[in-house]
C-alpha cells in the first residue's frame, strides 16, 4: 500500500458542477473556473446533447467524474453494466479522477433514488473495502469515496463516522472527496463536534471538497443543494484546510440555479477563503 503524503495530492484550484442549465454559457463565456465536476451518470449516453456539451467545455478546461448510483455498500452484487458503462465514459472523458459516495442506494435490484448511511462497524468496513478493491482493480484507478449527510443512526454502531470512514480508506488504498456541508448537516443532525471529524481523517488522502447549501429547519438540516454556501460551512471549509491544506475544490448546486454570475461570485468567495487560508497554490496534475 502506498504511504501517501500531502505533497503527493494533485491541487486543481476552484471548481464547480456542471449542470446543463449553464451549458451555453459556459462554451459562449469561457469563464474564471478552474474545473469542473460531471455527474457520471448523465454523460453515460450514447450521445446526444450532454456529451456534446461535455467535449466541448473539457476542451478548455480539467473535468472530473462523480458518481450517485455505484452503491458500494449495498449488499446487492455490483452492477457489471454499469460499471461497464462508467469504464466507458471513463475513456472517453479522461477524468482527473473518478468519485462516488460511501453509501448504499438501493436492496434486491430497486434504487431508493438516495444516498443511505452504512453502520459504523467491523462488518460493514469488511464488506465495502472488498468491494473498492474490486471496482479499483477493474477500473485500473483508485476510487474517491465521499461522506454522506445522515439523518439516522444505527444501534449496530460500533465507532464514530470518521473512525468508520478512515478505516475503510486506509484498508481499501483509495481516496477521500470530503464534503464540509454533509460534516455540518450531520454534526447538527446527530451532535458531534464537527472539528472532531476534521481532525480525525488522514489528510493525506482528501484530494476532493465540495461545499453546497443546505436547508435548515432549527431541531434538523436537510442537505439541499439549492441554497448558497452557509456563513458556519465557509468556517468549517476554513478549519478543514487549516488541517487538510491545499485541497481542491467546489460548489454543487443541484436546484433554484441562481444566475451563472451569482454562482461565480459565490466560487470567488471559496477562493478568497482558501487563499486567506492556505495563500495562493499553483495547480498540479494527478502524480504518476
Amino acid at each position: 500500500m502506498k504511504q501517501f503524503d500531502n505533497k503527493d495530492k494533485p491541487f486543481l484550484g476552484y471548481g464547480l458542477g456542471l449542470r446543463p442549465e449553464y451549458y451555453d454559457t459556459i462554451v459562449e463565456t469561457r469563464p474564471d473556473v478552474d474545473w469542473f465536476e460531471i455527474l457520471s451518470e448523465n454523460y453515460m449516453v450514447d450521445g446526444g446533447k450532454p456529451l456534446h456539451f461535455l467535449d466541448r467545455i473539457r476542451e478548455n478546461y480539467p473535468v472530473v467524474m462523480h458518481g450517485v448510483s455505484m452503491s458500494i455498500g449495498s449488499t446487492d452484487p455490483l452492477n457489471k453494466e454499469y460499471l461497464k458503462q462508467l469504464k466507458q465514459l471513463i475513456a472517453r472523458v479522461q477524468p482527473r479522477w473518478i468519485s462516488d459516495h460511501l453509501c448504499w442506494t438501493g436492496q434486491g435490484g430497486q434504487n431508493l433514488h438516495d444516498l443511505m448511511p452504512l453502520p459504523y462497524n467491523e462488518e460493514a468496513i469488511a464488506h465495502v473495502v472488498d468491494r473498492v478493491q474490486q471496482v479499483q482493480d477493474y477500473l485500473g484507478q483508485r476510487l474517491l469515496l465521499e461522506n454522506v449527510s445522515s439523518y439516522v443512526t444505527y444501534v449496530q454502531s460500533e465507532m464514530t463516522e470518521w473512525e468508520f470512514y478512515s478505516e475503510i480508506v486506509k484498508r481499501a488504498d483509495c481516496l477521500m472527496l470530503f464534503d464540509v456541508n454533509n460534516i455540518y448537516v450531520s454534526a447538527r443532525n446527530h451532535g458531534f463536534d464537527p472539528l472532531d471529524y476534521i481532525r480525525g481523517v488522514p489528510a493525506e488522502r482528501v484530494w476532493q471538497c465540495h461545499l453546497a447549501g443546505h436547508s435548515d429547519y432549527g431541531d434538523y438540516v436537510i442537505d439541499t443543494h439549492d441554497h448558497p454556501v452557509a456563513k458556519p460551512v465557509w468556517d468549517l471549509y476554513a478549519e478543514a484546510l487549516k488541517h487538510f491544506g491545499p485541497v481542491s475544490s467546489m460548489i454543487e448546486r443541484d436546484d433554484q440555479y441562481p444566475p451563472f454570475d451569482e454562482l461565480l461570485a459565490e466560487l470567488s468567495e471559496l477562493r478568497d477563503i482558501a487563499q486567506r487560508v492556505i495563500g495562493k497554490v499553483e495547480t498540479t496534475s494527478c502524480p504518476t
